[in-house]
């Protein structure tokens, strides 16, 4: 059986030729293919270990889980889909949610688990019926509806927990992150969130040498004086160690916050199939059934240890096409640099001691990038959202789940925020497209024709 573990050198093993790039079963020389796994960790590191701190898992564990996804996937797909699976953003609001509502860590991991049941569940049907089925329950309209309210519903807990703990390191840190995101260029600018966090860590120290310690609350919500920058973990942490593991814990109502997630994952996966299948030149279409499974399956590993959820990440697509090598190896290699991280504590309490005020104004952005993904799904499908076919359940949908709107069905049982939110755009979108109109199926039909110039182009404008 073919694994996708042997590769050909490409050309001397040096630098690919001008305009040539290295296939997914060449590689160039180890050396070169053990820097190429190094720089995959760097792109995929900021993401990676802020998503679990957001969650309040274990990075170290969520680090070396990543490593442990990132093998399967590559065995699953036999070397043919080049992607590193990291640490999913798209859980961090589910589990604010989760928290708030007097969830544990296990509590966590047991939605998220569930979760990672079902997408390997669609995987497989995907793999069955064809993409046909994801595009026919959950068009774009549907896709970008949810991701969208996934990212906003995250808005309170950096207004609410993060912020107030140093407002002006948060602005600093924001501002920082910003500039680096848009001025930077390459590599540089994919790894921009992981150089705000280290701008954070650097003026959270200044601060503290110059004003002392600060008064706010801190992590625990208490308003108390305190440094903004606490190495003392570091110090105690050992440099060799395995990361705290615990089993998942299952309930319910955890569960159905988690659920519409495994929308966001689908979309997200099968984006990510598709650029890489567009890099390479060779349609991954047949693939993208493996490739869902593959992520289920790497996510239920991760979580049933303890861990945090995983998906394939866009930061590594992009350093692939940056470098033009799409050489499963570094992946490989990559996976195997996660693995030593993951058995480092010193490392881990590095991470745990990311002050309140830098994820402040990481978390602005991150949020806010995360929810406005939604609208690129939009733009990319050109949805028109002069329809009421798909304006109506759209906006509905964001509302609850950005608002928190809560439905109570019983004393034990309710429905609100992310949940109540992606099962309106859902229902909703389906059931009034069974009575809609053809005319509405078919065309796109202006809410008011007084708009349209706003949509027109620059040679339209000048006519």
């Amino acid at each position: 059986m073919d694994l996708g573990v042997r590769w050909k050198l490409h050309g001397d093993g040096r630098t690919p030729a001008p305009g040539a790039v290295v296939r997914p079963d060449e590689r160039l020389s180890w050396p070169r293919t053990a820097g190429l796994g190094a720089q995959h960790v760097v792109a995929m590191f900021g993401a990676s270990f802020v998503a679990p701190v957001l969650m309040g898992l274990d990075p170290n564990l969520a680090i070396m889980m990543s490593g442990i996804a990132t093998v399967v996937f590559l065995l699953a797909t036999r070397g043919s889909v080049p992607s590193y699976l990291g640490c999913s953003l798209s859980f961090v609001g589910v589990a604010a949610v989760i928290r708030a509502q007097g969830g544990s860590s296990a509590t966590v991991t047991g939605a998220v688990f569930v979760v990672g049941g079902a997408l390997f569940l669609v995987g497989l049907a995907v793999r069955r019926f064809g993409a046909r089925i994801i595009h026919a329950a959950m068009p774009p309209i549907v896709t970008g509806a949810v991701v969208m309210l996934i990212g906003f519903n995250l808005a309170p807990v950096t207004a609410s927990t993060y912020w107030p703990q140093d407002q002006w390191t948060a602005l600093l840190v924001m501002l920082f992150t910003g500039l680096a995101v848009v001025c930077l260029r390459g590599f540089w600018s994919r790894i921009a969130i992981f150089l705000g966090l280290v701008f954070g860590y650097g003026i959270s120290w200044v601060f503290d040498l110059v004003f002392g310690k600060i008064h706010s609350v801190d992590a625990s919500g208490r308003l108390t004086d305190h440094w903004r920058l606490d190495l003392s973990g570091v110090g105690k942490a050992d440099w060799i160690g395995l990361p705290t593991l615990h089993a998942p814990s299952f309930e319910w109502s955890a569960i159905l916050v988690a659920l519409p997630v495994v929308i966001a994952l689908v979309a997200e996966n099968a984006g990510h199939v598709k650029a890489v299948g567009e890099m390479t030149g060779d349609s991954l279409d047949d693939k993208l059934g493996t490739a869902i499974a593959a992520d289920g399956v790497g996510s239920m590993l991760s979580t049933a240890v303890g861990g945090p959820p995983n998906t394939t990440y866009s930061e590594n697509i992009g350093v692939m096409a940056a470098t033009r090598v799409y050489s499963t190896a570094a992946y490989w290699a990559a996976a195997c640099f996660a693995l030593l991280f993951g058995v480092c504590p010193k490392f881990g309490a590095v991470v745990a001691a990311i002050p309140g005020g830098v994820l402040g104004g990481i978390t602005v952005i991150l949020y806010g990038m995360i929810g406005l993904l939604g609208a690129q799904i939009w733009i990319n499908a050109k949805v028109d959202l002069r329809n009421p076919l798909n304006l109506v359940p759209a906006a509905a949908g964001i509302i609850i789940g950005v608002g928190n709107v809560s439905l109570e069905f019983s004393d034990t049982f309710s429905l609100s925020g992310i949940a109540l939110g992606t099962v309106v755009v859902i229902t909703g979108y389906h059931a009034l497209r069974a009575f809609a109109p053809a005319h509405l199926k078919t065309q796109a039909p202006l809410l008011d024709e007084g708009t349209s110039s706003y949509d027109a182009g620059p040679d339209h404008a000048k006519s």
